[in-house]
């Protein structure tokens, strides 16, 4: 009854947010805690540290561009074929580097990721250095003007609320607990009968398709889709995301995305502009070194030791 309350409280705070902030910004901020979420899925409950997610975020964004702007589909349907060709190349990494472990396994989508980027870079439907601009957003099922700033966010908000509730569905079905054991204990899992490789593919995938959602939504928000978004650098703050906010937890990546998002968005306006980098580096440190659950996690374990 509490965690129903909790959710219907978050639920309101998200519908009258765009009243105080500005919605851009809210916006960006959902997309990143909906990629962060699924990157959880398979590092937090899969135990698969992937440096290549960056591959799906990017490239489902110019692929949900491409078929916006080129090819006019209908902002929904756009969306999604950006999401879809995600998970297929999620697909096709994973296929490739799941039979790998550890560092192995990042060092394979990593790779991987890279030729993504240099194919995004080469190829002229994405305008290479210049991005692709011009993105139309377009309407909502073919009757919401997502010109609108507002509008535009509760479609995003819906979005991302989707993704959200399909994450948490998977890690609380026997899917998810299945491959929290394969995270715990491989060997007993397969000793129990399970495919291991099967498993962890299907959780590769699922997490490759949602990151491409979040991509994708992205595009049509900002009306681009640029390197940025396919650079491994993205890989690594999609790490530093979910470490922040907690591993293994709901709500962690997105508390960590909101951190990382904001602290980007105000230094990059101020005096520290050129120190972004550093202080998010020193706020990782101090994280790895101080909260080792992340932030969600040490505050569920300060309520757990109160109460």
């Amino acid at each position: 009854m509490n965690k129903f309350l909790g959710y219907l409280i978050v639920l309101a705070l998200a519908l009258a947010a765009p009243l105080v902030i500005y919605p851009v910004f809210l916006m960006k901020l959902l997309c990143f805690a909906l990629f962060a979420s699924a990157f959880n899925l398979i590092l937090g409950y899969g135990g698969l540290l992937s440096f290549g997610h960056a591959a799906f975020f990017g490239g489902a964004a110019y692929i949900s561009g491409h078929a916006l702007k080129v090819w006019g589909l209908p902002t929904e349907l756009g969306i999604l074929v950006g999401a879809l060709s995600a998970g297929v190349l999620g697909l096709a990494i994973g296929t490739l580097a799941i039979r790998r472990q550890g560092i192995y396994f990042a060092m394979i989508t990593l790779a991987m990721a890279q030729m993504a980027y240099f194919v995004f870079i080469s190829s002229p439907f994405t305008g290479g250095e210049n991005g692709l601009q011009g993105v139309p957003r377009g309407t909502a099922l073919g009757l919401i003007d997502l010109t609108n700033d507002r509008a535009m966010y509760y479609f995003v908000l819906a979005i991302c609320l989707a993704g959200f509730l399909l994450i948490a569905r998977a890690v609380h079905s026997p899917f998810g607990q299945v491959l929290s054991a394969i995270r715990d204990n491989e060997d007993r899992a397969r000793s129990l009968g399970y495919d291991i490789e099967r498993y962890k593919l299907l959780a590769f995938v699922l997490s490759a398709t949602l990151a491409g959602l979040a991509g994708a939504t992205k595009t049509v928000v900002f009306q681009l889709a640029s390197l940025t978004d396919a650079h491994w650098h993205m890989s690594g703050e999609v790490v530093l995301m979910t470490l922040l906010g907690g591993l293994g937890t709901i709500a962690g990546p997105a508390v960590g995305a909101g951190i990382i998002v904001t602290l980007q968005n105000y230094l990059a306006s101020g005096p520290l502009a050129a120190w972004v980098p550093v202080v998010l580096g020193v706020i990782f440190v101090t994280c790895v070194l101080s909260f080792r659950r992340g932030v969600v996690g040490e505050l569920r374990e300060f309520l757990r030791r109160s109460f």
